[in-house]
């Protein structure tokens, strides 16, 4: 089934009771460095950099293009989705799984977004940022077999992917709402920077399968494919405890 490690993936696990390879290691604690550091690096307006921020408040009336292609630099450059993503693609082997898995995320966080920016629907950045990277957490844990060895079971992976999704979009909203933007052609606008976020998310994974296409034909991606979701996993901690310490202790 999609979404379920493969048949290959068993040989992953059990190589696991070797140690992790040094390679690996430096690869982990880089992500932790480049995590940590990009997101006090993007504290500011939660995720919109100060000069992108100000020409959001300054837009009057509808501004498809500059918006499309800001939509696009945060997708591209939102390293939290970026990894939510490259989990759901990595046992991803048939371009209809991955149609259908990114479908599901974007109807989710599109879903969320328009809400959110449109509609008013409110939710603490911190807790949101937070069960992002909770997201990013499952999802590698779920490619290693984590659920099936250790409790049993096997979640719906369309379905949890869905409901991310929908987190992942009202993620976005927030970083918006907190801009207090026009309200002069604000629904063109919202709806410019979707379009624009999925344009970006094209782009990204195209890029990301590609790697992945490459990655497969080496001998090292079934050496190395449970270290890489353990990176993966770890990454959404370090983004967990930043905005779960940031609710209890940033400014509100």
């Amino acid at each position: 089934m999609a979404g379920k490690i493969p048949a290959r993936g068993i040989k992953i696990v059990k190589r696991t009771t070797q140690p992790i390879p040094l390679r690996s290691w430096r690869i982990l604690a880089a992500t932790l460095a480049l995590a940590v550091l990009g997101r006090t690096a993007h504290v500011s307006a939660h995720g919109v950099t100060a000069r992108d921020a100000v020409f959001l408040q300054s837009i009057n009336g509808i501004a498809v293009v500059p918006l499309l292609y800001l939509g696009a630099k945060h997708m591209v450059t939102g390293y939290d989705h970026l990894l939510f993503l490259c989990g759901v693609v990595f046992f991803l082997y048939r371009p209809k799984q991955v149609f259908l898995y990114v479908s599901l995320f974007t109807a989710g966080h599109s879903a969320t977004l328009l809400a959110g920016a449109l509609g008013g629907l409110r939710a603490d950045p911190f807790l949101i940022d937070a069960i992002i990277g909770l997201s990013i957490v499952y999802k590698g844990f779920e490619n290693i077999g984590g659920f099936s060895r250790l409790l049993g079971f096997e979640p719906d992976t369309r379905v949890a992917v869905l409901i991310f999704g929908l987190f992942h979009g009202l993620g976005l909203a927030t970083k918006l709402q907190d801009l207090h933007l026009p309200r002069t052609g604000l629904v063109g606008n919202i709806v410019s920077f979707n379009v624009g976020v999925e344009i970006g998310q094209v782009l990204a994974l195209s890029l990301v399968l590609i790697a992945l296409l490459w990655w497969r034909r080496q001998p090292s991606y079934v050496r190395h494919a449970f270290a890489a979701n353990t990176v993966l996993m770890t990454s959404g901690v370090v983004l967990m405890g930043y905005q779960i310490a940031g609710y209890f202790v940033g400014p509100r």
